[in-house]
């Protein structure tokens, strides 16, 4: 089983998790057990340490600190993409480069445009640009080889590319007022982080110290604190040299060890300590509000028609090539799978509105109804698609699909 096929497995299951925890938060919110629910989501956790003092919830924690790990490991999937995998050429970038442009850019005008003159609601633009690789490729995993392996790293290269640009989006848009005195600290424990990889320093316990320093410190300075996981992975060499001369990489190693941990227990984690959703309490009104109706038609409409029209426009240019042993109507579907937004959208959700009680939970049940509904026209789409199948060689190593060309 080569490092493709590991990565698809993984993130497959991780999308049925995550289905499972979503749906025991909904039902934990919805039951006499509600109590329980919250009294764990709002459990306090302090760390002291001399003058240093963290005291939130634990929602925040994991919010906060385990979603940083999170992003550490899309950092590290983005910087050995770049120089070693599927985004190192133009050629392999340039379609689910447009497609990913595209897929932020529709649904955020879609927001803009139910919304506008709202300040508040404004805040929210960003929530349907997100796309849960997880999910999506949990349905893809569904379909077995009806879906060629090209679209698969298709999608695959278009979510990392998704996840940069929310976390750019996060740097430069959600972020609060600036402490100095952290930022010092921050930008000191980064300069330490860089050196240490230009002067190929392969010891992991001494980048996990200086990366809790910048956790610490970016948590305190105003900036989000999952930001400071993304720059932790940067920093992280890809090849390096053990005590007896042996090359290894520090990064594939390490992004190795994360996948489990993010697949089995903090996402589905996040999902469940966000995901729980007083359905009571929603009115109509709340339901089909501006907010709400950005938000789903954002992630449903906006996606699927950012993606495969900016993947078309890409195509016809001669800019990009279909993706092999594929057709327009698997391309689109997959289009319509990136419509799913869940934890990701759920996550930029809790940073716009910071958890308010002012849209009643209706701004997280668009998300997940969006999400489904994405989830379920996409795979319809792909399982009644005529393709016919020839035993050849793949990437995964197994039979490879050409598709009727339409």
């Amino acid at each position: 089983m080569n490092a493709i096929e590991t990565f698809f497995k993984k993130e497959s299951s991780a999308g049925i998790l995550l289905i499972i925890a979503t749906i025991v938060a909904l039902i934990l919110k919805n039951s006499h057990l509600i109590d329980h629910y919250e009294a764990f989501l709002h459990l306090p956790v302090e760390i002291r340490l001399a003058s240093l003092h963290i005291d939130k919830p634990l929602l925040l924690w994991i919010n906060d600190g385990l979603m940083a790990i999170f992003f550490f490991l899309i950092g590290l999937e983005v910087k050995r993409e770049v120089i070693e995998g599927h985004l190192s050429s133009w050629s392999q970038i340039s379609l689910p480069g447009f497609a990913a442009i595209g897929g932020m850019l529709i649904p955020a005008l879609i927001y803009v445009f139910f919304n506008q003159g709202d300040e508040f609601a404004m805040r929210g633009w960003a929530i349907p640009t997100a796309t849960d690789i997880a999910f999506a490729l949990g349905i893809l995993s569904l379909l077995g080889n009806r879906v060629p392996i090209s679209l698969k790293i298709f999608l695959m290269a278009l979510a990392i590319i998704d996840d940069l640009g929310a976390i750019i989006i996060i740097a430069l848009f959600y972020t609060n007022e600036l402490s100095t005195a952290s930022i010092v600290v921050s930008f000191s424990a980064l300069t330490i982080l860089v050196l240490m990889n230009r002067f190929n320093v392969a010891v992991r316990a001494a980048y996990i110290f200086i990366g809790l320093i910048l956790w610490v410190s970016v948590l305190k300075s105003g900036v989000h604190a999952t930001l400071a996981g993304v720059a932790l992975a940067f920093t992280i060499p890809l090849q390096s040299k053990n005590r007896n001369g042996d090359s290894f990489s520090m990064l594939k190693h390490t992004e190795e060890q994360l996948h489990t941990w993010v697949a089995y227990l903090i996402l589905p984690l996040f999902a469940f300590v966000n995901a729980g959703i007083e359905l009571t309490g929603i009115s109509l009104n709340q339901l089909f509000s501006n907010v709400s109706l950005g938000i789903f038609l954002g992630l449903f409409i906006g996606k699927q028609v950012g993606v495969f029209g900016f993947s078309w426009l890409a195509i016809k240019l001669g800019l990009a090539k279909l993706p092999e042993s594929s057709n327009w109507t698997q391309l689109y579907a997959v289009s319509i799978l990136t419509g799913i937004g869940f934890t990701m959208s759920i996550f930029v959700n809790s940073l716009a509105f910071e958890d308010t009680a002012i849209f009643q939970s209706a701004d997280k049940l668009a998300i997940i109804v969006a999400s489904f509904v994405s989830g379920i026209v996409g795979y319809l789409i792909l399982k009644f698609t005529k393709a016919t199948y020839v035993p050849q060689n793949s990437v995964l190593g197994t039979e490879t699909q050409v598709a009727e060309k339409e």
